[in-house]
C-alpha cells in the first residue's frame, strides 16, 4: 500500500522559510505523481505542487509560484517542498500525497496514499 511521513513544519515569521520533507516507502517511487497539498479548516484541500520522477515538476498553484520549490531525491525516495517568503495565508496543514494526475485537473479523490500532515503556521 505504501506510507508517507512528512516532517519540517513549524512556526515561522512572515518572510521566513521552511523546508518540508516527505519520506516514502512501500511502493515504486516512479509509479506515482507526488503532491504537496494543503488544507485550512473549513476550506477544500488545495494542491500546492506536484512532481514525477521522470516527468519533472508538473504543477505549482498560482499562489505559490516563485516562492515554493518542489523537488525529489530518488535515492532517498524523499520529496521536498522548499517554502520561501512565507505569508500568513500560507498557514495550513500540509500533506504529502501520492497520486496519478499529471495535469491540472486534480481532485483529492485521485490520491492513493496520504501522509499524516505537518502544520505550517506563519505568524509574527
Amino acid at each position: 500500500q505504501g506510507q508517507l511521513v512528512e516532517s519540517g513544519g513549524g512556526l515561522v515569521q512572515p518572510g521566513g522559510s521552511l523546508r518540508l520533507s516527505c519520506a516514502t516507502s512501500g511502493f515504486p517511487f516512479s509509479d506515482r505523481v507526488m503532491n504537496w497539498v494543503r488544507q485550512v479548516p473549513g476550506k477544500e484541500r488545495e494542491r500546492v505542487a506536484a512532481i514525477h520522477l521522470y516527468g519533472g515538476v508538473l504543477h505549482y498553484a498560482d499562489s505559490v509560484k516563485g516562492r515554493f520549490t518542489i523537488s525529489l531525491d530518488s535515492a532517498k525516495k524523499t520529496v521536498y517542498l522548499q517554502m520561501n517568503n512565507l505569508k500568513p495565508e500560507d498557514t495550513a496543514m500540509y500533506y504529502c500525497a501520492a497520486g496519478t494526475t499529471w495535469g491540472d485537473s486534480w481532485t483529492p479523490a485521485e490520491v492513493k496514499i496520504w501522509g499524516q500532515g505537518t502544520q505550517v503556521t506563519v505568524s509574527s
